[in-house]
């Protein structure tokens, strides 16, 4: 088992953890050091030192009120490479989502598919996949092992599913009273098509003792203090989950290797949970007779009240249980939200609904803020546990302002709320109606 603290920072603190980058901070500061009219306020010179990042030289020769001109110059946008069109929500770790009108793809490309961090990955010059091994242990396995990837690809079956994975926190920006973390709003999410071999049939291989109850991942990504005894995230899942056909040790998305930001060159995908536990940059697995208490495992990460609560409660850890299957939701995809269209001709539109392990069996559309419903057509999933491409065509009576809102309803009968559901100290699960907009001219 490793040795590693669990005191790493909370994935789902203040965004882009401003206390390490000092950007959030620089602001602060610089709000302080500045009047109202722009000029520095008195010991503002010492913010400015922080935000400048250097001495200023001949400092006391400065004119009153001269704000230093590198304060006004913009860093350039951050970007990753391989990836279009991402909505990047800090950089430290680097968090990304995929703006709706961009997951039109019934296969999500690896260009589209969101990007969560704990911490950093590693370096791609430190990936040899011919070299890479994946150890399999834990007090519950009865023959350890270790494989090469090369290995696993020869040993073992494989197998192509298209699975959905989204966050945990998909939806976060919409609760009230907010939430720290990653203020995601409906992008953490895709459902690309990956292949690997089954989970299932490498622990089997290696032994699965009876009293065996949950399995737990480490990778190879590395704690943002840098520190190598700490973890920034190991979690996993129970026995039923891990040993489901589709839950994969994946090393190729789209019949291409993974992207690094994805977990190149070996990750697990177990769909319909919390993408938190599809662990990336794999590099060991522990078979476990107790719940896996790895980081990002214990406390209120990744947990949610058992009971409705009030908002803005003060929750007691002990009042938590870990999220497993995700609820039923849904995305419109097309046409992008804030189009003109004319009055008179009918509107196509299009999403996607999934429902974590379940399947959507219904899906609708509203243009009168949920007065009324309009059943949209659902195509069957490409397989268990891929979301569902949804389609209907719309008219509109009049010129205006229109919303387009969609619910999906999960195969069991559980519709997705129009309000946002379920308040919770994390900000978990929002699985809200997606709602866009039109003009009607």
């Amino acid at each position: 088992m490793s040795n590693k603290s669990p005191d790493s920072p909370d994935p789902h603190s203040a965004p882009a953890n401003p206390a390490e980058t000092g950007s959030d901070q620089s602001n602060h500061d610089m709000a302080d050091a500045l009047s109202r009219r722009g000029f520095l306020s008195k010991g503002g010179v010492a913010a400015v030192l922080g935000a400048v990042g250097a001495k200023i030289v001949f400092s006391d020769k400065m004119p009153s009120g001269l704000i230093p001109v590198a304060m006004g110059q913009e860093p350039p946008p951050f970007t990753v490479e391989g990836k279009d069109g991402l909505t990047y929500l800090n950089d430290r770790p680097v968090n990304a989502e995929t703006p709706a009108h961009l997951l039109d793809d019934e296969v999500t490309p690896g260009s589209r598919l969101f990007i969560r961090n704990n911490g950093h990955p590693p370096a791609a010059t430190d990936i040899d996949p011919e070299t890479w091994t994946l150890r399999i242990e834990g007090e519950s396995c009865k023959n350890p092992r270790t494989f090469t990837l090369p290995e696993l690809k020869k040993e073992f079956k494989h197998y192509t599913y298209r699975l959905t994975i989204e966050c945990g926190g998909n939806g976060r920006s919409e609760f009230n009273p907010p939430a720290t973390g990653n203020q995601w709003t409906v992008g953490a999410v895709g459902c690309p098509e990956w292949t690997g071999v089954r989970l299932k049939d490498v622990l089997e291989a290696c032994g699965i003792a009876d009293e065996a109850v949950y399995i737990g991942y480490y990778g190879a990504d590395i704690h943002l203090s840098g520190n190598p005894e700490k973890d920034p995230i190991s979690r996993g899942v129970p026995m039923r989950k891990a040993l489901e056909d589709e839950s994969l040790l994946a090393f190729a998305m789209n019949g291409e290797d993974l992207p690094l930001m994805n977990g190149h060159p070996l990750r697990i995908v177990c769909g319909g949970w919390p993408a938190s536990v599809s662990g990336k940059w794999l590099k060991r697995i522990v078979v476990r007779n107790v719940v896996h208490d790895g980081e990002k495992m214990t406390g209120t990460s990744y947990r949610v009240p058992k009971h409705p609560v009030q908002p803005g409660t003060d929750v007691p850890k002990e009042d938590f249980e870990i999220i497993e299957s995700m609820p039923v939701k849904s995305v419109t995809t097309y046409p992008k939200s804030g189009i003109t269209h004319s009055l008179g001709e009918l509107l196509n539109v299009r999403g996607h609904a999934w429902a974590g392990d379940l399947s959507v069996k219904e899906m609708w559309v509203s243009v009168d803020f949920g007065a009324t419903w309009q059943k949209a057509d659902l195509k069957a999933p490409a397989n268990r546990l891929a979301w569902q491409r949804w389609t209907t065509q719309l008219k509109f009576p009049e010129i205006g302002y229109y919303e387009i809102w969609a619910r999906a309803v999960d195969s069991e009968g559980r519709s997705q709320p129009m309000v946002v559901p379920g308040w919770n100290p994390k900000g978990y699960l929002n699985n809200a109606c997606h709602r866009i907009a039109v003009q009607v001219v």
